[in-house]
């Protein structure tokens, strides 16, 4: 009876060891979750640091058009009650695209800093050229002879203005003139810049321009397809670019001195007609904008923020796998491990944590992981070596706590990866705690079968 009774409360003692353990690891997610949202605040203050730095450099420079204004006139005929005839005359105006547009940027780029933060800027000389074909106005159904050729327009849009760094001179057939800020042309372009441009003696189907701008930016460089046929090429001393929008470059080079990227789009999957009338919101739809934008970003190389939130999403695992190591091993060496250092040892795995996120905004992520993971690893090594009075057990520890970390740091580094590789290693660390865990004596049956001394 006495052995059945030790035994009920052997199992008793471990079962709620083992509960304590969860509930403790459970709890351990909220400061967890308080070192997510320090994160996130820091990570929001990154941003607001890239927008001021913006504000006062330049923006995100998009850069769209160039499109043909030709306004013409439209006559009706109004009928009053005593069958009087009147005509009225105002204008519309007809739009169109170019034939062929090629755009040639280079970039050089520099990174600003303000305190612990970086933001990648640039300076980009840009030469746009191309033809613009006559309009077809049989398909249109415009007379000819109301069409005003002397007041035809050019216009382009650079999406911040102040990024201009001299007044862009642009050249149609062979007028050279320079560009003025649209003021009134209702909702055709943001920002939008233009010159007037007689055409009325142009005897060629095609009607060429050219013209170049010097413009500073920050972060991003787009452009929007416009043209019939668009050829794009960018180049760089940028290391890391990053290539988005609606098409990604059909040829690209990449090494750590810069890049270049060439895009060659045609007119098929554009959301523009080549020419239509009276839309002035068809090429300022953010809809459309989206289906024809593309371009090239300056891409910081490492989000220190990004790995030390996807590490902090971790925590519960890392900690809950110590906590059974550390529980196996105060069974295997037979010596209790009070509740109050679980509890310490859980502060330091999350203190992990915030050593990470303070160092890496300072030196970088990976050298940041190296420094906190040494430093706590220490540390708990260090505590379990004092509770344990065991040499080798604390050296063991410390090698399992080396390889859990370890293990989270090549998940991080893995993007496309990380499922697989994380559900294979998480297989294989449970199938070795279920195998060394089947030679542990739970019940200690070999002294509980001693015979009963009456």
């Amino acid at each position: 009876m006495r052995n059945q009774s030790s035994l009920f409360g052997m199992q008793e003692s471990v079962l709620l060891k083992l509960l304590f353990i969860a509930l403790l690891a459970i709890l351990l997610l909220i400061p967890s979750a308080w070192i997510d949202g320090l994160i996130v605040e820091r990570s929001n203050r990154q941003r607001e640091i890239n927008q001021d730095v913006s504000d006062k450099w330049s923006g995100t420079q998009m850069i769209q058009g160039p499109v043909l204004l030709i306004p013409y006139k439209v006559r009706t005929s109004h009928e009053d009650i005593n069958h009087k005839v009147s005509i009225q005359e105002f204008t519309e105006n007809l739009y169109v695209l170019p034939e062929a547009l090629k755009i040639k940027a280079a970039i050089q780029s520099q990174t600003l800093h303000r305190g612990i933060f970086n933001v990648g800027v640039y300076n980009a000389s840009i030469q746009i050229t191309g033809n613009f074909n006559k309009a077809d106005l049989s398909k249109l159904q415009i007379d000819p002879s109301l069409i005003m050729m002397d007041k035809a327009r050019l216009l382009f849009s650079v999406s911040d203005l102040k990024g201009l760094q001299s007044n862009p001179i642009i050249k149609v057939q062979n007028q050279a003139s320079t560009a003025e800020p649209v003021l009134t042309n209702g909702h055709l372009l943001d920002n939008g810049l233009q010159v007037a441009v007689n055409l009325a003696n142009s005897s060629s189907n095609l009607i060429p321009f050219s013209f170049n701008l010097n413009l500073k930016g920050s972060q991003e460089l787009k452009f929007i397809h416009t043209g019939k046929t668009t050829a794009v090429e960018v180049s760089g001393n940028w290391p890391s670019p990053s290539f988005d929008g609606r098409y990604l470059p059909d040829n690209r080079q990449i090494n750590n001195k810069g890049f270049t990227a060439s895009w060659r789009m045609l007119y098929y999957n554009r959301p523009f007609p080549q020419q239509w009338i009276d839309n002035d919101t068809l090429l300022n739809n953010l809809k459309n904008q989206k289906n024809a934008l593309f371009g090239v970003k300056l891409r910081i190389p490492v989000d220190e923020y990004q790995k030390t939130m996807r590490s902090s999403k971790y925590a519960i695992l890392i900690i809950a796998l110590t906590f059974v190591a550390l529980f196996l091993t105060e069974v295997v060496q037979k010596q209790k491990v009070h509740m109050l250092n679980y509890t310490l040892i859980g502060a330091a795995m999350i203190v992990f944590y915030i050593l990470l996120l303070s160092f890496a905004e300072q030196v970088g992520f990976n050298i940041a992981y190296l420094i906190a993971a040494i430093a706590t690893i220490a540390l708990i090594t260090w505590f379990v070596a004092s509770l344990l009075s065991h040499q080798k057990a604390a050296i063991l520890f410390a090698g399992i706590l080396t390889l859990f970390y370890s293990f989270i740091f090549i998940i991080i580094q893995l993007e496309d990866l990380a499922l697989l590789v994380g559900s294979i290693a998480l297989f294989i660390i449970i199938a070795t705690l279920m195998y060394f865990s089947r030679t542990i004596d739970w019940n200690n049956r070999e002294q509980l079968s001693e015979p009963e001394v009456l």
